[in-house]
């Protein structure tokens, strides 16, 4: 996949420029690579032409009230596609693998309305299944992009709003699921649940054999993820674990 230099794009002030947008481009970002719970959300995002909502701009420079309006009118007036990538898939493949996944899910729903192409994603060194072109900061830059970061990053913590009704006592609805220092503290008072990214320090650290195979037992894992685990936990023939530190989570 193209990369695009960060010091070669142009940071777009859309109110005053809306005459530059390029209406030909599909703009990809996610949510959630950072969190101990939950999934990561990707969103897809095409607008026909002429099509300008005020306001859109990065998810993170805008406050919970901005971005639940703006979501509203991207979810009105665009052409989107939604994918995730559960704790599980994260925990198999790592969070960088599980985020291309959650994008191409996103964007192979998109291609249900529109023709895939010219897509422009954010990050770097990301491999999708569909020709693109990575863009640091894309978020800042490129309308659709900004777009699809509001799009996941809404959508993600309507996730965790339920998460929170399912598990009350580790305060998702705040923190949505990120290490915060109040997140730990839960953590480490009621320990990790089968949402919890289970490969991510510190959750692993609070894993035992004896969780896992309580949680197998009850059908709450599936066996691929069981077996993987097990395995980072170093468990032997007699239970034991010892188990090699390992950094899965993506800063």
């Amino acid at each position: 996949m193209k990369s695009m230099n960060e010091d070669k794009s142009k940071k777009l002030d859309w109110a005053k420029e809306k005459k530059y947008i390029d209406y030909s481009v599909i703009g990809v970002d996610e949510a959630g690579r950072g969190p101990l719970f939950g999934p990561v959300v990707a969103a897809a995002v095409y607008f026909d032409e002429g099509v300008y909502i005020e306001g859109i701009a990065d998810s993170k420079a805008l406050s919970e009230k901005q971005r639940e309006e703006l979501y509203n009118e991207i979810f009105a007036h665009a052409k989107f596609g939604l994918g995730l990538a559960t704790p599980e898939e994260i925990d198999l493949y790592n969070i960088f693998h599980a985020t291309e996944l959650a994008m191409n899910r996103a964007l192979e729903i998109l291609s249900q309305f529109v023709e895939i192409k010219n897509v422009f994603v954010d990050g770097k060194n990301l491999k999708l299944k569909f020709p693109a072109v990575c863009v640091v900061k894309g978020d800042s830059k490129i309308y659709q992009i900004s777009a699809a970061s509001i799009l996941a990053k809404v959508t993600r913590d309507k996730i965790m709003e339920k998460f929170h009704a399912q598990y009350p006592e580790y305060d998702l609805i705040k923190h949505k699921g990120y290490p915060t220092p109040e997140h730990l503290e839960l953590l480490k008072k009621y320990g990790p649940t089968p949402f919890h990214r289970l490969s991510f320090e510190p959750v692993i650290s609070l894993v035992s054999k004896s969780l896992l195979d309580d949680w197998f037992d009850k059908g709450l894992i599936t066996e691929q993820r069981y077996r993987h685990l097990l395995n980072l936990l170093e468990v032997d023939l007699f239970g034991n674990t010892r188990r090699a530190k390992r950094k899965t989570r993506a800063k």
